[in-house]
C-alpha cells in the first residue's frame, strides 16, 4: 500500500459563545481547522485534522500547520501509510520540530491502518476500553457569575467533568475557585486549568489559601523550570499541558516528580504515535492522565477517545472534546457523540468517522 494524494482542507469553526483563558487575558471565537485527506494505491482514504486553540495560546497556528503539510508531502508520498513509525521519521527529517503539523498526517495514517486491519485504532493500538469516557467541559470564564452559568450550561448537557480556566488574578482566582468547590456536586471532577497565568508568587499564594479543599491545578505556571521551582512548597497534585509538548518534557516531568497527572493533547505532541509514547511514559511513573485534541470538530474528539481508549480506566481521568463548543458540524452528526456527558468509542474500523467532503469547500492545496 502506497500513499498516491493529499489533499487538504481548510475550515473555520465558530464557536458558540465567546471563550476565555486566564481570567479574560486571552478571547477566542472562531477556530482554524486544517482537514487532511490521504488517498492510497488500494482505495482505502485517511482523515485527520489539526486544530490549534488560536494563533496566540501557543506556538502552533493553523496557517503553519498548512505550510508544514507543503512541506513534508513529498516526503510522505509513497510511503505506506500502515507503517507509522516510517511516516513519523520522513516527517521529522522533513521539518524538525514543528510537532503540531505532523499531527493531521500522523491521524490519517492510523485511519488507514485500522480499516486495513478492520479493527479501531485503539484496538489496533493494543488496548480499546469500552468504558465511556468523561468529557471535560471548558469553562472558559471571567468571574463568578459567568463561571456558575458555564457549570450550569454543561451540566444541562449531562457532564460530570469540568475543566475551570483561571490565572491572572490571585483575589479573584481564590473567590471562583471556592464558589465553584462550594457548588459542586458528588462525584463531579474539576481541574482548575491556569494556563501557565500565574508567576510562581501569585501559584504560590493561590495554592496556599486553597489547600483545604484539596484541588488539583493544571498548568500553574509558565515552565516546567517555574513548576520546578515551587514544587516543594505546596501540597496540590499539578497537571502539566502546555509545557507537555516533547517525549523529553514528558521524562523530565516523570523523573523529577513535577506533576502527578499528564494533560496530553494530540494536535501539540504531534499525534497517536507521539502520544502513545508519553502514555507509556506516564503509566510507567503512576501518572494520571487527561487526553485532549487542543481543539477542533467530532474527528480530532474522536481520535483523543481512541488514545483514552487505550490506557487503563483508573488512570483516564477525561477526555476534552471540542463538540460542544462549535457550531459547525462537519460530520453531518456521525461519530461519537456527547452522550450524557460521555464519549462512546465507535466500533467501526479506523477512527470511526469522516467529514462530510461536500460540506468542506474546495481544497486549498492537493499534493501528488
Amino acid at each position: 500500500m502506497k500513499i498516491t494524494q493529499i489533499t487538504v482542507f481548510h475550515v473555520d469553526l465558530p464557536l458558540e459563545h465567546p471563550y476565555w483563558l486566564s481570567g479574560g487575558r486571552l478571547k477566542f471565537e472562531v477556530l482554524d481547522a486544517t482537514l487532511v485527506k490521504i488517498d492510497t494505491d488500494t482505495g482505502i482514504t485517511g482523515w485527520g485534522e489539526g486544530t490549534p486553540w488560536g494563533h496566540t495560546y501557543v506556538s502552533a497556528h493553523g496557517p503553519g500547520i498548512r505550510a508544514g503539510i507543503e512541506t513534508m508531502a513529498k516526503f510522505v508520498l509513497g510511503l505506506d501509510p500502515r507503517k507509522v513509525l516510517d511516516v513519523e521519521r520522513a516527517m521529522d527529517l522533513a521539518l524538525p520540530g514543528h510537532l503540531y503539523a505532523k499531527s493531521p498526517i500522523d491521524m490519517a495514517c492510523w485511519d488507514i491502518a485500522g480499516q486495513a486491519a478492520g479493527m479501531p485504532i485503539a484496538d489496533l493500538m493494543g488496548g480499546g476500553s469500552r468504558t465511556p469516557r468523561p468529557i471535560a467541559a471548558s469553562v472558559g470564564a471571567k468571574d463568578i457569575a459567568e463561571t456558575r452559568a458555564v457549570i450550569d450550561r454543561y451540566r444541562q448537557r449531562g457532564y460530570v467533568a469540568h475543566s475551570v480556566k483561571i490565572g491572572g488574578d490571585v483575589t479573584r482566582d481564590i473567590a471562583r475557585i471556592r464558589d465553584v468547590e462550594a457548588m459542586r456536586k458528588p462525584g463531579e471532577i474539576v481541574l482548575y486549568d491556569v494556563n501557565r497565568g500565574w508567576t510562581r508568587q501569585q501559584a504560590l499564594r493561590v495554592m496556599s489559601a486553597t489547600q483545604d479543599l484539596q484541588i488539583m491545578f493544571e498548568q500553574p505556571c509558565e515552565t516546567l523550570d517555574d513548576i520546578a521551582a515551587i514544587a516543594g512548597k505546596h501540597a496540590a497534585p499539578v497537571s502539566v499541558d502546555e509545557a507537555l509538548v516533547t517525549l523529553q518534557d514528558a521524562t523530565r516531568i516523570a523523573r523529577d516528580g513535577l506533576a502527578e497527572v499528564f494533560g496530553i493533547k494530540l494536535n501539540r505532541v504531534g499525534g497517536l504515535t507521539k502520544a502513545a509514547r508519553m502514555r507509556d511514559v506516564a503509566l510507567a511513573h503512576g501518572i494520571d492522565m487527561f487526553v485532549m485534541a487542543t481543539g477542533g470538530s467530532v474527528l480530532a474528539d474522536t481520535e483523543a477517545l481512541h488514545l483514552a481508549a487505550t490506557i487503563p480506566d483508573a488512570n483516564c481521568h477525561a477526555v476534552w472534546a471540542c463538540q460542544d463548543m462549535i457550531t459547525t458540524d462537519i460530520a453531518g452528526g456521525r461519530g461519537p457523540r456527547n452522550t450524557d456527558g460521555h464519549l462512546h468509542l465507535p466500533e467501526a474500523p479506523g477512527l470511526g468517522v469522516h467529514p462530510d467532503e461536500d460540506a468542506l469547500g474546495d481544497p486549498v492545496a492537493v499534493y501528488r
